[in-house]
C-alpha cells in the first residue's frame, strides 16, 4: 500500500487543513491528520470536534489505506524537503508509514484511523453558491468587528442572513458594528445562522481571490463550505442574533466626506496624546473643516490637527474611541470615506465614498464616547 506525490503539493494540502488543529484539546487523536488513500486519490482531514476540514489531492497509487498520522511530525517532515517526488508506504503490521525521498528513508508511527471522530453529515436541501472572492471579502470586512465576550457568544461570530433578495453579513461587539451586503447574489430561501471565528479565519486564509464558486450548505447545527478541493464543516453558534438594524440611526442630517489616508494618519498621530484608558479623540466639524483633538490631563499631553473636508449639516462635536476608528478605516479601501451623524450621543456611520464593486453595500457603525467638558 503506497502512493507517490509531489512534496510541494502535499505540503500545500497539509498546511491548508493544519490550522484546525489546537494544542489545548483533551483527545490525543486530534493531534493527528486522518489520511485516507484510494486509487489515485488522497484525502487529508483535520478536526477539533467543532470544526472539520478536509482536502483532496491526486496521487499516483493503485491501493487503499487509512491511518491517523501525527500532524506535527508529518508536516515538519514534508516541509523539510525541497520540491521532489515522495513515496509513502504503509506498513499495517508495524503501524508505520515509511517515507522515501531522494535523500533517504524515514518512518513515522501512526495509530488506528477508527479512533478518529467522524464529521457531521450536513444533509441540507438548500444550497447557496457565490464566488470565492465575494465570500472572502465579506469575511474580511466583518470578522474584525466580532466580539470576544464569552458571556455573549452570539456576538463572537459573524451573522449570515441569506434571503432571496440579498446576502447580508454582520458582526458587532456592541461598540462597533459592520454590515456587509451583496444585492447581486441571493439564496433560494431565507436562512440565518451565526458562524464562529475560527472557521471564518480558516476560510479567509484558504479561499482564493478568484471567481471559483463556493457551495454553502447549512442545517440548524452545522454549516458546510466546499471549494477548490476543500470541504470545511463547522458547528454553528446557537442563539438569536441581536436586532442590528434597530441600532443603525436612520435619520442622519450631518454628512462629512474626507480623504481616508489623511484622516487615518491624523487620527493615529493625535491618538498618541489621548488618555491611555479611554483612547478618546474629538471630532469637530464646522464649515469645510474637520478638527481632530485629544488630551490626557493626567500627563498634560494634548494634540490638535485640522483637515479639509466636505461637510453638510450643522456644526457638531463628537467623541470616539480612536482604536475603533483606526481599525474600521484600515478595513476600508476607498480613497475617501463618508461619515453620517445625527447627534453627539448617537452612533456615527462610516461608509466607503463609493463601493468597490457593483452590488456591494458596506456600512460601519461606531458608538460615541461621552466628551469631557
Amino acid at each position: 500500500m503506497k502512493f507517490i506525490v509531489s512534496s510541494g503539493q502535499l505540503l500545500r494540502a497539509l498546511q491548508t487543513v493544519s490550522g484546525v488543529i489546537q494544542s489545548n484539546h483533551t483527545l490525543p487523536i486530534l493531534d493527528h491528520f486522518l489520511v485516507v488513500l484510494e486509487p489515485n486519490k488522497l484525502t487529508i482531514t483535520a478536526s477539533d470536534l467543532e470544526t472539520t476540514m478536509t482536502t483532496t489531492l491526486d496521487v499516483a497509487s493503485e491501493s487503499s489505506a487509512t491511518a491517523a498520522i501525527p500532524a506535527r511530525m508529518l508536516l515538519d517532515t514534508v516541509k523539510s524537503f525541497p520540491e521532489q517526488p515522495l513515496t509513502f508506504t504503509f506498513n499495517p503490521s508495524a503501524h508505520s508509514l515509511e517515507v522515501s525521498s531522494d535523500f533517504g528513508k524515514y518512518a513515522i508511527s501512526y495509530v488506528d484511523a477508527a479512533e478518529y471522530p467522524k464529521a457531521p453529515d450536513v444533509d441540507a436541501t438548500v444550497t447557496v453558491e457565490l464566488p470565492a472572492h465575494v465570500l472572502g471579502t465579506a469575511i474580511a470586512k466583518t470578522l474584525f468587528a466580532a466580539g470576544n465576550d464569552d458571556l455573549r457568544p452570539v456576538m463572537s461570530g459573524v451573522f449570515f442572513q441569506l434571503t432571496p433578495e440579498s446576502l447580508t453579513f454582520v458582526a458587532t461587539d456592541a461598540h462597533k458594528l459592520v454590515r456587509y451586503r451583496r444585492s447581486d447574489f441571493a439564496a433560494p430561501q431565507t436562512a440565518e445562522f451565526i458562524m464562529p471565528k475560527k472557521p471564518l479565519n480558516l476560510l479567509k486564509a484558504t479561499l482564493g481571490s478568484n471567481d471559483d464558486l463556493v457551495e454553502i450548505r447549512y442545517t440548524e447545527q452545522n454549516a458546510q463550505f466546499t471549494y477548490d478541493g476543500v470541504t470545511l464543516i463547522c458547528r454553528l453558534i446557537d442563539g438569536k442574533y441581536p436586532n442590528f438594524e434597530g441600532v443603525i440611526p436612520k435619520n442622519n442630517p450631518n454628512r462629512m466626506t474626507v480623504d481616508r489616508g489623511a484622516f487615518t494618519g491624523s487620527v493615529k498621530r493625535v491618538s498618541l496624546f489621548a488618555n491611555k484608558t479611554t483612547h478618546q479623540i474629538r471630532l469637530k466639524m464646522a464649515g469645510n473643516e474637520l478638527f481632530i483633538s485629544a488630551e490626557d490631563p493626567d500627563f498634560a499631553n494634548k494634540a490638535h490637527e485640522r483637515l479639509t473636508c466636505s461637510y453638510e449639516g450643522s456644526d457638531l462635536e463628537i467623541g470616539f474611541n480612536s482604536r475603533f476608528i483606526v481599525e474600521m478605516l484600515g478595513n476600508l479601501d476607498s480613497s475617501s470615506v463618508a461619515w453620517e451623524f445625527s447627534a453627539p450621543n448617537r452612533a456615527g456611520l462610516l461608509f466607503p465614498d463609493r463601493p468597490s464593486e457593483d452590488g456591494e453595500d458596506l456600512l460601519m457603525l461606531v458608538m460615541p464616547v461621552m466628551l469631557n467638558a
